[in-house]
């Protein structure tokens, strides 16, 4: 190997450093969230398999359990801006802030010794994928946690998959695990309408009588959103009077429009450090139209793909480079979409 192929081979593992660090970087969010600075930190609840200890001698007092730490309560006003701050979703903000108006009100009325009603905060989140559900529900756990609703706030994420066993009895173990860790949080159930199983063999539906009675004996301190597509969601809750009379909030996800998604596109640019060169936005807005036409584009979600795929194009033409610079590095040039759309050869 001579010197120029060293050199070659030391850029591109600079180039790839750089890009991983700068995707890692990103939010998880990719609906268009701005970074903000002072937003504070929320932990995220990791799956760790504990190993087991070694038995303390029985000279050595027991060491207290630890107590779990709960994130601390944001700021409504705080929580309101990043709402706003999503691409699109105009229908959906108006909605929430009618949610937290009536959350608000209702607990006015407890203060000053009136008549309240049953307030049911679970919902029905419904539309196509990449529409910004979960990014919604993310956001409400903690909205709930701020106005004193949930204790904790935390959102769990779970699909048929984490709920239902293949054998009797071992699907209402499961889903009250899942139950237990929700608790004092949001139990965001994707795809939920999967619960309900075609066969007499199937256990979806006892997960589905677990979940309501959970939702019945912790109303105090679980909400339950259940989302998916539209026409399959509105079955789902229709097919069951205890889904029917638990379920009344519902909030449809719009696709984003070519515009809005293009504001995505750019809003992840920002976030990882991202500059398009002139006359580049406007290749990035044909490619979005043009595979966006597409029904299973994917809103948000093939914005994220695009994005990545153009990365992947603008890594390998810095790859030839002998000289990287820190500008070349966040720089996307118009060669590098046209090299992800297949239109000129990398």
């Amino acid at each position: 190997m001579d010197r120029k192929d060293e050199i070659i081979l030391q850029q591109m593992d600079l180039i790839r450093s750089m890009t991983e660090r700068n995707l890692r970087s990103m939010d998880t969010d990719f609906w268009g969230t701005p970074l903000m600075e002072n937003r504070t930190a929320r932990p995220q609840k990791s799956e760790k398999t504990e190993k087991p200890e070694k038995a303390a001698p029985q000279t050595q007092a027991a060491k207290p359990e630890e107590k779990e730490e709960i994130p601390p309560k944001e700021k409504i006003e705080d929580l309101l801006a990043e709402l706003d701050s999503y691409v699109g979703m105009d229908a959906i903000k108006t909605e929430v802030r009618s949610l937290i108006n009536m959350v608000q009100v209702y607990k006015l009325r407890r203060e000053h010794d009136l008549p309240t009603t049953d307030m049911s905060l679970h919902m029905v989140f419904s539309g196509n994928p990449g529409t910004g559900k979960t990014t919604v529900a993310r956001i409400m756990s903690r909205i709930y946690h701020s106005l004193d609703i949930l204790s904790k706030g935390q959102l769990v994420e779970v699909d048929r998959s984490g709920l239902v066993a293949g054998y009797v009895g071992q699907t209402a173990l499961k889903t009250q695990k899942v139950i237990e860790k929700a608790m004092g949080g949001v139990l965001f159930i994707d795809e939920a309408y999967a619960l309900n199983g075609k066969s007499e063999n199937d256990f979806g539906q006892e997960a589905i009588d677990t979940i309501l009675k959970a939702m019945e004996d912790h109303r105090d301190d679980l909400v339950v959103i259940v989302a998916g597509y539209t026409e399959l969601m509105d079955r789902f809750i229709h097919s069951n009077p205890g889904l029917e009379s638990r379920f009344n909030r519902f909030l449809m996800f719009e696709d984003y429009t070519p515009e809005q998604m293009v504001a995505i596109f750019k809003m992840q640019c920002k976030k990882g450090c991202y500059v398009l060169a002139q006359g580049t936005e406007e290749l990035v807005r044909d490619f979005i139209a043009e595979e966006s036409a597409d029904d299973s584009f994917g809103n948000a979600r093939g914005v994220r793909n695009l994005f990545e795929h153009i990365l992947v194009a603008q890594n390998n033409r810095l790859a030839k480079m002998e000289n990287v610079t820190r500008d070349d590095l966040m720089q996307i040039l118009p060669d590098d979409v046209l090299s992800a759309r297949g239109k000129i050869d990398e």
